[in-house]
């Protein structure tokens, strides 16, 4: 993007809300589904099944990201994509964002228009016909993006976490453990110390530049939640916070056991096993079903008393707890 003078590219604190609201309206596409769009008090969306799927996340300057390592268009890009896929887990098809920022004074307009730019890009790319529908604008110290996703089952029931049976297969779409890679190398990487320092991305190889790509542009395979749904998924849920955290959780809702198998893991089966944020679809099927897109990883089993294992044996439940693994200090 060109540079722009302090004239072109103000603080948002000496502009208006208006003028900001505006720059953000300009980058937001109508979504297919929308009756009436962004600019009025609310949005209105036909829900042509009769229900509507929401779901909401959150992304806080700290814990979720940092300004030296994402751009605002990365940032854009991620908040769409973890709350998108959250809608594709329940075997829905994304039809609207809305979006509410808290932004501080001293923030550069350009942020707030590249912010935009990956929202837009993110619906495009991952759930075409899904947009920015509306939204709030506030100020605060600290960056804070929320955002609630609303989606359409077009007829179909709703896939839970509640569903898994023995003898159902274990199946993924997507990746794992590539999030958690790009997470170590931009900690172990680019940090002053403490202070994260922006990405080189001259010193980083191929495979750490599609890790870090992976940890800051997730591209979770959206379109293949309503495939699975349609194809009889039994459960489903996105893994976001890790492999064995989420699919105990599976496990827990459904009164079963899931047993992983670790070769099916790739090369880094503990990475794969712990690591989040690549926000793969996890799902469970009858054994003789297998939609394009998903590999079986495992196999699910009458309930026994630890309700995750891999080949047989207990894992522990590692994972990403923001109340337990955050830690300020650390960056």
């Amino acid at each position: 993007m060109p540079s722009r003078s302090a004239d072109d590219d103000p603080r948002l604190g000496d502009i208006s809300e208006g003028t900001v609201l505006r720059a953000i309206l300009a980058r937001t596409a109508p979504a297919a589904h929308t009756l009436i769009g962004p600019g009025d008090d609310a949005a209105v969306l036909a829900a042509p099944s009769g229900s509507v799927v929401a779901t909401t996340d959150t992304l806080v300057h700290g814990p979720d990201f940092r300004l030296a390592w994402s751009s605002g268009y990365d940032l854009g890009w991620k908040a769409a994509a973890v709350n998108l896929a959250d809608i594709a887990a329940m075997g829905a098809r994304p039809t609207g964002l809305l979006v509410a920022l808290a932004v501080p004074r001293d923030m550069r307009l350009s942020f707030v228009e590249q912010l935009s730019d990956g929202f837009r890009a993110a619906c495009e790319a991952l759930a075409p016909g899904c947009s920015v529908i509306g939204g709030d604008l506030t100020v605060s110290d600290v960056l804070t993006i929320a955002v609630t996703a609303l989606g359409d089952l077009d007829g179909r029931t709703a896939v839970t976490r509640a569903g898994a049976r023995p003898g159902d297969v274990v199946a993924l779409a997507g990746a794992l453990g590539l999030a958690a890679h790009g997470l170590a190398v931009l900690f172990g990487r680019f940090r002053d110390g403490d202070t994260p320092v922006p990405v080189e991305a001259a010193k980083l190889a191929a495979g750490e530049r599609a890790a870090v790509s992976a940890q800051l542009r997730p591209s979770p395979p959206i379109g293949l939640g309503p495939v699975a749904a349609h194809a009889g998924a039994t459960a489903m849920m996105d893994v976001s916070d890790g492999l064995t955290l989420d699919a105990g959780r599976m496990a827990a809702a459904s009164d079963v056991t899931i047993d992983l198998h670790r070769g099916a893991l790739g090369e880094n089966p503990e990475r794969a096993l712990a690591g989040g944020e690549d926000h793969a679809l996890l799902a469970t099927f009858p054994s003789d079903v297998l939609p394009p897109g998903f590999r079986v990883i495992g196999i699910v089993r009458e309930r026994a008393a630890d309700g995750v294992l891999c080949d047989g044996e207990p894992v522990d439940a590692a994972g990403w707890d923001p109340y337990r693994d955050w830690d300020a200090a650390a960056g």
